[in-house]
Formats: structure tokens, sequence, C-alpha cells
């Protein structure tokens, strides 16, 4: 079973993680992964961090001339920050706790109830933690498994369709958000709105405060399938909306229609099945999102997520000193005035990890060759029921 362990804290020496599971053969493009970095750490609206730190993946073990080998996968993305920040973080050495404790908890954050449930005086434990810069590992386990899913040609793309109350309600086909979103600096494919949103988002980091929206991540050529319909825990789409909403500042996840499809006839809802025998099975909309009874349908996968706005705020809110129980407004770290763009980029290599996990599964085989024939035996016995890629 594909599976991964990430480590590491917000301005602690280096993220980590191990992913078991990737089978032998994949050749990796380390480019490709960094690129993935990259992007997380771009689109308007984010904050200082981002100009310190330019995140690359160091691959310690598993691969072995740019190919897997089968054995976990461990890798590092070194902290550049941590430098400034030694003498408060560094794991085994004496350090001086005074000087960057949290005691005044940040509304909306995992502040308060992490200090008392792990039973601390010092915020800091939690939020280096509980921060998204963790994200940033999960980005590279999500483009790790893309290099797996590229050989069976399935593709993913991501698009920020709000933020704010600003909201672009065209409907756009796969190509053309990949090949359109990468020119906005928002990763907003519909142009008019680029500059309305991007003055939404000054105004709100003047007035010292954030913005959240809504992401959409899209799954081309996912064959049908993956997930099962036997119980609750092998449904796709529950690990899915599981993976996602344990995603930093992820508040909902709806797929297809989502929460639209509560407001409608099943007759408006449900996606017909046609057959030709030149397009083999088929269906006539698309408004499940590519997934049935917990399983993969052969459709384009949508799945929509919505990102809460970051609840550090400059123009901080009240909340309580942690020992003293006193009145105070919230402490303040370094935050984005919105990182609904970058927020894109992660869900995106989530789902890839979630749609990895269970292509391995349903398909098996412990290297890429075992694979390819697994795969190549299921389309051909899906091919001989009527369905065709």
């Amino acid at each position: 079973m594909l599976r991964y362990l990430t480590s590491g804290e917000s301005h602690g020496q280096s993220l980590i993680a191990i992913i078991d599971g990737i089978p032998s053969n994949i050749e990796l493009n380390i480019d490709e992964i960094n690129e993935e970095l990259r992007k997380r750490q771009g689109g308007y609206g984010r904050g200082g961090r981002m100009k310190i730190e330019k995140d690359k993946i160091n691959i310690i073990g598993g691969v072995r001339g740019k190919k897997t080998i089968g054995a976990p996968l461990s890798f590092e993305i070194k902290n550049k920050d941590f430098q400034n920040w030694t003498k408060y973080m560094a794991p085994m050495d004496d350090i001086n706790k005074e000087e960057r404790i949290v005691e005044n908890v940040r509304p909306g954050h995992a502040d308060l109830v992490g200090c008392l449930k792990y039973d601390f005086d010092d915020a800091r434990n939690v939020l280096e933690r509980s921060s998204a810069r963790e994200t940033a590992s999960r980005v590279a386990v999500g483009a790790i498994c893309k290099q797996v899913l590229k050989n069976f040609n399935i593709e993913f793309a991501s698009h920020v369709i709000q933020i704010g109350d600003i909201k672009d309600n065209k409907v756009y086909d796969f190509d053309f958000i990949k090949n359109n979103v990468e020119n906005s600096e928002i990763r907003c494919v519909n142009s008019d709105l680029e500059e309305k949103i991007k003055n939404k988002i000054d105004e709100c980091k003047k007035d010292g405060d954030t913005l959240g929206g809504v992401i959409e991540v899209r799954v081309k050529n996912v064959i049908p399938g993956l997930g099962s319909y036997t119980h609750f825990d092998k449904k796709i789409d529950g690990h899915l909306a599981m993976h996602l909403m344990g995603t930093q500042a992820i508040k909902g996840v709806e797929i297809g229609l989502g929460f639209e499809a509560g407001t409608l006839r099943g007759s408006q809802v449900m996606d017909e099945i046609i057959y030709n025998e030149e397009d083999g099975i088929k269906r006539k909309s698309n408004n499940l999102g590519g997934i049935e009874g917990g399983m993969t349908t052969g459709e384009e996968i949508i799945i929509r997520c919505a990102m809460k706005p970051i609840p550090t705020l400059y123009k901080p809110l009240d909340t309580i000193n942690i020992n003293t129980l006193e009145k105070y407004k919230a402490s303040v770290e370094r935050s984005d005035a919105c990182a609904v763009p970058a927020c894109s980029i992660v869900c995106e290599n989530v789902v890839a990890f979630v749609i990895c996990q269970f292509f391995l599964d349903k398909i098996g085989g412990d290297s890429l060759e075992d694979l390819q024939n697994n795969y190549n035996s299921y389309i051909k016995r899906l091919g001989d029921r009527g369905w065709k890629k």
C-alpha cells in the first residue's frame, strides 16, 4: 500500500518525508518536482517567507541513477530560514525560548487547542508543526506520484475559481485550464477577473486582513474502477475528502456538483449512460465529478476545495494569554494576505497522491513493467465489456 510520513517544523532544519510503496523502475525528473515546489511558493498575495525559501528537493534514499528501486523513498527540503532560528529551534542544543515565545494564542490556528492537548506553555511548539510550511512535503510527495501516473497518461490541473466574493462562473475544459493557468499570478484562467482579484487582495492586505477562496482540481484519463463500493473505507471519494480536509486551511470539499446537487432533482443530477461502437460506454454529462458509489467512472474527476482566510492577521483579533488567561491581541507571525493560488498547487498534489494510491492498489505490481502488464490486461477486459479509453 502506498503511504507516506512527513516530519519537520516550519523554522526547523528541514522538512522530511518517507514514501513507501513506489514501484521500481520509475524514472524521476527532479526538475519537474522542483517546478511543483516553485509554483507552491508563488501566487499573488504571498508574504516575506517566500522571498527567503527557494524550495528544492534532495532525494536521500530509494532512488538510484534517477530510477526508483522499490525501497522506501526518502527526501528532505531544507529550510534556509533555519540559520536565523538556530538559537530558538535547535533540536539538541540549549535554546532561547523566551525571545520567541508565543503565549497570545491566535484564533483560527491550532495554537490554543494544541497547547491544551499537549500541555505546552508556549504555542511555538504547536505552530511550528501545524504551519502550512509542511505542505511543501506533500507537494513533493504528489509530484513524485504524478511521475508514476504519467506512464499511464493520467494528467492533473488546478485553478482558482473564487477569491473572497469574486467568483468565476465560467466552465472550462481540462486542456484550456492546463494551457492557461500558468499565465496568471492568481492561477485564474479568466483574465477578465485578474485585476479585480488583485485589487481585492491589495485592499485586504492594506487593512491588515486576509482572504480565502475556492480552487478546483481536475484529473484526466483516470480509468474506471479505482476505489470500491464494498465498504466505507474503500471509497475513493472518502479518501480524497479526508486528505484534502487534512490540508491546512481547507474547510470544505465537494465533488462534481457537490452541494448544488442537494438543490436539484435526480433527473438533473445523474449522469445518463450511453453506448456506441466507436466511443464505447460514455456519459452524457459529468455532474457527479467522475465518481459514483465510491469508484471512478472513467470520466474526468472534478473536485473543489474551500480555503478559509489565513488566520494570522496583521490587525490581530482578541484572544487570551495561554498562561495568565488575561485578554490580549493575538500574536503576529509572518503571514500571507492570500495563499489561495498556492493552495491550488497543494490540493492538486494531495489529489495526485490519493489517485496514485488507489491506482497502485487496483493495478498492482512491484515494478513499472508489472504495472504496465497488469494495466494493459485490465484495459483489455474493460474493452471486452464495452468501455474504451
